[in-house]
């Protein structure tokens, strides 16, 4: 039971709370206690009642639900107001823009039970009508909403691929013998699925019948070659039934993208294997992560080593963008310099928030300048490993970054990222990082579009324009390898290698466990070609300081 585990149950209980309209003492304590808990460096399950009881922000009330959870694997006081709670009211928690309160007047004064009659309600304009309610507001719920829905059945590849093991094992138990492979999106890394999918040599009857005989599992459709079904694991599987002669031609087609797949030479009606078929059109086996866009057939024919020397994990030689307890991180700085030690690399790039970022205690100028003391004695101690002096600076509504010259130019490199008023037209978001970019301390352009995927669309952007100015200016572009983020986003990531631009794989960890988050940013960076000498953490630590120098001495600092 970890601590992320306890904090959401927490968390969700202040909100229902809320919802119901109790005693919002109570349900502040309980927000406060999830806060607390989610920054602990130490699992409460290794922590003894009495000391648990001396955490700040964790009451005496709290301290018996934190035991009784561990005890127990459940909080009955949670349990029991989920079942009290319409199902559609609780769904309302994940549409932007309202919180508890405002669900609370939806489900108590307007009588509305479901994200359905939410959107239609706003639709007819009903929800302005109330206090609280405005024509903003109302405007906004209904495009969360549309987006919600839209993604509503999927699922971050980080999240689904947890399952994939259990549910192989699954239909391995459940079919002995037959032949499966994974196929579809999951197979193709894609950063948002919709489903796990499988290739089985069975028909479709053999495959309904043995699934009839199991609880928890239900057939939502099928078609005469394909059955997609949910299970309690909350994530749909689709399987692909297909017979001997044809197994390997319906495997290579569900597991590229159309585009790429039409792109191909004609496809056999029967295959032994995905790799005799490229061998047959006389190019290397093109493994399913690569197989999107459709121009790298032609590339392959022109240059058949061009998959070759592609980006891998061991190719990432340090850790660019990192946040410690100085800012919103939950571990110290000699913490995480500990733990990429271990990993095997060779530099930390320690970037915590700006001052700007004041809800994530962001370091004034004092606070930078007590930090940097602190990471010379770090280094010190760690040598031949080094932190590098960095900030993830805000960049404000004008485009200028929030800190003065005389304080950008004490870092290394710079971070420049958005992380305020973003619902912006193209117009002022274009502007706004136009003018960061052009700034001559932005090293690395943060998360680009700030987009967080199932949650939050990006703001507009011409992409080709950023690039452009990136390229002009010398910035490198993150790639923000955060699975809610994966931003920028492989398929914009062609264009800026042709232009010169690099590119910066990097984790955004906010603790040790973020620092693996590097894997999800490799794969997206795999499906774009890049090679490890195109992504800035691939440099080892004598480049990276030297491209650090060469940069500061071409621009006016």
């Amino acid at each position: 039971m970890d601590n992320a585990h306890i904090a959401d149950q927490f968390s969700l209980l202040s909100k229902l709370m809320d919802i119901h309209g109790e005693n919002s003492f109570k349900s502040k304590s309980y927000s406060s206690a999830a806060f607390a808990i989610e920054k602990l460096p130490v699992p409460l399950s290794e922590m003894p009642p009495e000391k648990i009881a001396g955490i700040k922000g964790i009451g005496s009330s709290t301290v018996e639900k934190i035991l009784e959870i561990l005890k127990n694997g459940h909080l009955a006081a949670l349990e029991e107001i989920i079942l009290s709670t319409p199902p559609g009211v609780i769904e309302m928690l994940r549409i932007k823009g309202i919180g508890p309160k405002k669900i609370h007047s939806i489900w108590k004064e307007m009588e509305i039970e479901s994200v359905g009659e939410l959107l239609y309600a706003c639709k007819e304009n009903r929800l302005k009508l109330y206090k609280g309610f405005g024509e903003k507001t109302q405007q906004n719920v209904i495009e969360f909403i549309e987006f919600y829905l839209k993604n509503k059945d999927s699922h971050l590849y980080a999240d689904a691929e947890i399952f994939l093991p259990q549910i192989q094992q699954f239909l391995e138990t459940l079919y002995p013998g037959s032949v499966i492979s994974l196929t579809g999106n999951v197979k193709r890394q894609l950063p948002v699925v919709d489903a796990l999918e499988f290739v089985i040599d069975l028909p479709i009857a053999d495959l309904k019948k043995e699934l009839k005989k199991i609880d928890n599992i239900q057939i939502e459709s099928e078609t005469a070659e394909q059955l997609v079904i949910s299970t309690a694991l909350g994530i749909h599987v689709k399987l692909y039934s297909a017979g001997a002669d044809r197994y390997y031609p319906l495997l290579l087609k569900t597991s590229s993208s159309q585009a790429f797949y039409e792109a191909l030479p004609p496809v056999p009606l029967s295959l032994d294997s995905e790799e005799s078929y490229f061998k047959s059109i006389h190019l290397p086996f093109i493994a399913a992560p690569y197989r999107e866009n459709p121009s790298l057939v032609s590339k392959l024919k022109e240059n058949p080593g061009y998959l070759q020397n592609v980006i891998q994990l061991n190719d990432i030689k340090g850790i660019i963008h990192c946040h410690s307890n100085w800012s919103d991180g939950s571990n110290s700085i000699d913490e995480l310099a500990n733990a990429c030690i271990h990993l095997g690399l060779e530099y930390l790039v320690m970037s915590d928030h700006s001052k700007s970022a004041f809800y994530a205690n962001g370091l004034s100028e004092d606070r930078v300048k007590e930090q940097h003391r602190y990471i010379d004695e770090l280094n010190k101690k760690w040598a031949p490993f080094k932190i590098f002096k960095s900030i993830e600076c805000d960049i404000l509504y004008d485009g200028r970054l929030d800190y003065p010259d005389v304080v950008l130019e004490t870092f290394d490199l710079v971070i420049a990222s958005v992380h305020s008023n973003l619902k912006m037209t193209e117009e002022k978001a274009m502007t706004r990082l136009l003018q960061a970019i052009s700034n001559p301390y932005t090293t690395v352009l943060g998360h680009m579009t700030g987009r967080l995927l199932l949650s939050r669309a990006g703001y507009p952007l011409n992409h080709k324009m950023i690039i452009d100015a990136c390229a002009e200016n010398n910035v490198v572009i993150e790639l923000n390898a955060n699975p809610h983020r994966l931003d920028i986003d492989w398929e914009h990531i062609e264009y800026a290698l042709e232009q010169g631009v690099m590119i910066s794989i990097d984790p955004d960890a906010h603790n040790i466990a973020g620092l693996q988050d590097i894997q999800y940013g490799v794969l997206v960076a795999q499906k774009a070609i890049v090679k490890p000498h195109q992504n800035l953490s691939s440099f080892s630590l004598p480049d990276l300081e030297e491209f650090i120098q060469k940069r500061k001495g071409k621009k006016p600092i």
